[in-house]
């Protein structure tokens, strides 16, 4: 995937049709809240015995793989329509940091272990308008429970052991891996919800630890907590994702609406992102 190029002309005529007519981005999560589908994940965001795939190509010979997956329980449902939003500022920042050919994957996050319809979902790795259509394929649950802990340890196996990426493959460059939410993960990747969502076989549980691990073979990973959320001031937060990713990749923003930034940030200018994610105050990026 990710053949096609970025147009801020083709977005703003998707924008003018739909506000013309009255129709929302997301047209999978209209569609279950009216009762016109059964509630779950749609068809092609689905992660079940699929690989996603960042590939070089004639339009894109150095791609750089970026995937942003979006907490869709509680108080972060909303961070989709955000990101939707927002889509020609996020190309705009990461072509003008420096970043060519970046090819983004959106998803979208929930807690398995609550018993979510949609907790994982997973976009194509793209450059174009596509972005758009897997935005709008995301449903936004809204559950999640109160264990102060959310299935992000299933996004991190996704991209662990279901991604194939170029940049990292050809040129042993790391990709990007942004988790966005404001709860910790769960201990393990649960053997019993590894064969549900991806219908692999593994021995036995995982440690989270050990699927960050391997997850940061590949990507730089980062974790993002935008406040306004239920949790993204609570310390224990904060510590627990330095604690596994590391200080520097635990971005702390002053709202939804600074995500764009972080992504931005982080991918053309690590080393900014690291001094402002050293502190413990509110990240404006």
């Amino acid at each position: 995937m990710g053949h096609s190029h970025w147009s801020d002309d083709f977005y703003n005529d998707r924008e003018a049709e739909r506000a013309r007519t009255g129709t929302t981005a997301f047209k999978h999560h209209a569609d279950i809240r009216s009762g016109k589908v059964a509630r779950g994940v749609h068809a092609k965001m689905n992660p079940k015995g699929i690989t996603r795939e960042s590939r070089d190509s004639d339009a894109h010979p150095e791609s750089v793989a970026i995937a942003v997956v979006l907490d869709q329980t509680g108080s972060m449902a909303g961070t989709p329509i955000t990101m939707q939003q927002a889509l020609p500022k996020l190309m705009d920042e990461i072509k003008k940091g420096g970043v060519e050919h970046p090819q983004i994957l959106f998803g979208a996050v929930g807690d398995e272990s609550n018993g979510e319809a949609a907790s994982l979902q997973v976009g194509q790795f793209e450059s174009g308008i596509e972005m758009d259509d897997d935005l709008g394929r995301i449903y936004m649950e809204g559950m999640g429970g109160g264990s102060f802990e959310e299935s992000y340890q299933n996004a991190l196996y996704f991209f662990a052991r279901h991604t194939s990426i170029d940049c990292h493959e050809k040129r042993e460059a790391k990709g990007y891996l942004f988790l966005v939410g404001d709860e910790m993960a769960y201990p393990h990747v649960f053997r019993d919800e590894v064969k549900k969502l991806f219908d692999d076989d593994v021995q036995d549980d995982i440690p989270t630890e050990v699927i960050v691990k391997e997850a940061q073979e590949k990507y730089h990973v980062y974790f993002v907590i935008p406040q306004g959320t239920n949790h993204a001031s609570d310390p224990r937060l904060h510590a627990y994702w330095a604690k596994l990713l590391g200080p520097e990749h635990v971005l702390l923003l002053s709202d939804p609406s600074q995500i764009c930034g972080a992504v931005a940030t982080a991918v053309c200018n690590p080393g900014q992102a690291a001094k402002l994610a050293s502190s413990s105050a509110n990240v404006r990026l």
